[in-house]
């Protein structure tokens, strides 16, 4: 059977335009308070940022042969158990007749602070993904195959994501790779080294301007990296899964 994409182009669009409005429209609710977070906080503390792409995957789910699993999305049923702590709260989870299916994680970096929050965002993503594998080790998910794991960031397309870094490391080189690269650059190294390491199934990083709220515009850094491979990835998955049933 052929993997079913959702037209995931067109609802990445329209993912990318509710991620734009529900930040302004944050910002705006928390002005009215007379109480606003700080600097870009009181576009986050919402919640609501990544909804469009949560809708892509439930529907790449159900078009891809697994209708009836089990999707959740409520804060309440989104906690997977841990290996080095006792439990990680996720952004969605996918189970089939008791059985992992897919946990993932999507995340969002707007400027202007992308040094320390692109290291924060690669501690967190690498942390979550080694402690997972390890319970998955030790048989915290019972005895079934691998699930699918996946990671994506949107990260505003900014003269300060785009331009070239410096890098500081006074005692040993830092990894060629590195050199001069600007932090989109960085965030596609960490995703490629995050697949290649198995440490994801798959992981993307999504570039997009401010001005995107009314044109849905968005783009990529590498084909590895990019949405189409996490979705096909994923649609794969859920097929390979259906199959089994």
């Amino acid at each position: 059977m052929a993997i079913d994409l959702a037209d995931y182009e067109r609802r990445a669009r329209d993912a990318v335009m509710t991620f734009w409005r529900s930040r302004a429209q944050a910002r705006r609710k928390q002005a009215d308070t007379r109480l606003p977070d700080q600097g870009e906080r009181a576009s986050v503390t919402a919640g609501k940022n990544m909804d469009g792409f949560i809708e892509l995957v439930v529907d790449l789910v159900k078009a891809n042969g697994l209708p009836h699993a089990s999707i959740h999305l409520e804060r309440a049923l989104l906690t997977l158990p841990g290996y080095f702590r006792p439990t990680k709260l996720w952004d969605l989870l996918v189970l089939d007749e008791g059985r992992l299916v897919a946990a993932i994680e999507l995340k969002s970096q707007v400027g202007p602070s992308f040094g320390n929050n692109f290291n924060n965002r690669a501690e967190e993503a690498i942390g979550s993904a080694c402690d997972l594998w390890t319970a998955y080790r030790e048989g915290a998910f019972g005895d079934h195959g691998r699930p699918f794991v996946g990671w994506m960031i949107l990260v505003e397309d900014a003269p300060a994501s785009r331009s070239p870094v410096r890098i500081r490391s006074p005692h040993f080189p830092a990894f060629p790779a590195f050199e001069g690269a600007s932090y989109l650059k960085r965030y596609d190294l960490l995703c490629r080294r995050l697949v290649r390491e198995q440490l994801y199934t798959t992981a993307a990083v999504i570039s997009s301007p401010r001005s995107a709220a009314e044109t849905g515009e968005h783009g990529g850094v590498s084909e590895m990296t990019g949405l189409k491979t996490f979705v096909a990835s994923l649609a794969g998955h859920i097929a390979a899964e259906a199959a089994k049933a």
